[in-house]
């Protein structure tokens, strides 16, 4: 019976490989660790009161009198309600521009219509927050200041959405519009019968993405609005975090 004996060069190899391995994998192990820790912290403090929420001792009292606190000190249902109705309000608005925008850039023969889409696409390029000063003067014009409308002005024609719908329109055949057009229909029938029912799976992803976004928006809400009438609750816990208001670590871990 012959046996044949692993060479020294394989054997390095095969020890270099495992040390790899196990290294990439405590990184990661501690990555994670570091990432999970201020989680870790904050359930912590939510659970604990004053010097006990700082330092980490395991006889410390459990207590939910933080939950109480934050939730009679800021008013979170309020700013979600207020979320709720800027997010859908501007949906509703996004949705009814970018569909008649779209579709007018797709189907519609008009003089100019290249240097509009240009345009819309040059908007992409612009972050939103060199135009505050503008928009706030456009708000404050129409008296829009702190109101779920004044929030959502200056998102309503989106360019993004106008371009995803407008790429989703040419993809319709232009056949299925000359059908419509043969049964009577005129070009908002066409639009709600033909194209927006085919542009479903668009419409939902623009709107995953429109929801999320302007749900975490931060730094237009807190230049427009003034009051707890309209704040959203990224505002909110901003200001239920602002140290003009003393910090407590119990109280704003749980309130978080």
């Amino acid at each position: 019976m012959k046996t044949t004996l692993a060479s020294p060069a394989g054997l390095t190899s095969d020890f270099a490989f495992s040390f790899t391995a196990f290294f990439s994998r405590c990184c990661a192990w501690f990555l994670g660790f570091l990432w999970v820790m201020p989680l870790i912290y904050m359930v912590w403090a939510a659970f604990h009161s004053g010097s006990d929420a700082i330092y980490f001792s395991l006889d410390s009292d459990i207590t939910l009198s933080n939950f109480a606190e934050a939730w009679h000190t800021t008013p979170f249902i309020r700013y979600v309600w207020n979320t709720f109705m800027i997010v859908s309000i501007l949906l509703v608005f996004q949705l009814i521009v970018c569909t008649l925008a779209a579709y007018a850039l797709a189907r519609v023969d008009f003089k100019g219509k290249v240097w509009v889409f240009g345009a819309i696409l040059l908007q992409l390029m612009i972050m939103p927050e060199a135009l505050i000063s503008e928009n706030y003067q456009q708000v404050a014009q129409l008296n829009s200041i702190d109101t779920y409308i004044g929030v959502a002005f200056p998102y309503i024609a989106s360019a993004f959405g106008i371009f995803l719908l407008r790429q989703t329109f040419m993809q319709v055949p232009q056949e299925l519009e000359d059908a419509a057009r043969i049964e009577g229909l005129g070009r908002v029938a066409t639009v709600l019968k033909v194209y927006v029912p085919l542009a479903k799976p668009t419409y939902i992803a623009y709107a995953l993405v429109s929801i999320s976004h302007h749900w975490n928006n931060f730094l237009w809400p807190v230049v427009v609005t003034n009051t707890e009438a309209s704040r959203p609750i990224t505002v909110g816990i901003a200001l239920f975090a602002s140290p003009e208001t003393g910090v407590d670590w119990g109280v704003l871990s749980a309130g978080t």
